[in-house]
């Protein structure tokens, strides 16, 4: 089973409704985050407060050792400005249980699946999320490849294309438009 993207501005507004009617604010921030980033769950994990309350972030990703240097957006902003004021020390990491322990990949998997009412999505699909925005906010060209390629550290936009499921696509359409 592959994983999906899900709709930006869906996910953007579960990830707030979950934010604004307590019902989870720390998952709805991790959706918005996830969603505006496009870090893998293990990055995403290693955030704290005071990281999502900066402008910029330089993040050392964990499986490539790589830096990323990362704009914290509007959105991001708008979330966070919901936990002002709130017992939420800079040093404490955003995405942690009730217990105040850091949530594991199981467990992001099992609040997505919740909150999307989907078995096809997994943890990837906060990155995916954010790759087709950025592909489709830049008219699906082959520049927004190059800078997703760049962002995710791929080795080709061949690889995001196929990480996007956009190859996949392609070639349903092969069959469908004869």
């Amino acid at each position: 089973m592959t994983t999906t993207h899900l709709d930006f501005d869906k996910a953007q507004a579960k990830g707030l409704r979950l934010i604004r009617t307590d019902k989870n604010p720390t998952a709805g921030l991790m959706i918005i985050v996830g969603i505006n980033m496009g870090l893998r769950v293990s990055d995403l994990l290693t955030l704290t407060y005071g990281h999502l309350r900066r402008n910029t972030i330089t993040i050392n990703e964990g499986k490539t050792g790589k830096d990323r240097v990362i704009e914290i957006n509007d959105n991001i902003k708008h979330a966070m400005s919901y936990f002002i004021g709130k017992e939420h020390q800079d040093s404490f990491y955003a995405f942690r249980s009730q217990k105040s322990t850091v949530y594991s990949n199981k467990h992001v998997n099992r609040l997505l699946k919740q909150y999307f009412n989907d078995d096809g999505v997994s943890s990837h699909t906060l990155r995916k999320t954010f790759g087709r925005r950025v592909y489709n906010n830049n008219g699906q060209s082959e520049n927004a490849l190059m800078y997703l390629s760049d962002i995710f550290n791929h080795t080709s936009i061949t690889v995001t294309r196929k990480y996007l499921g956009i190859r996949a696509e392609e070639i349903k359409n092969i069959y469908l438009n004869l």
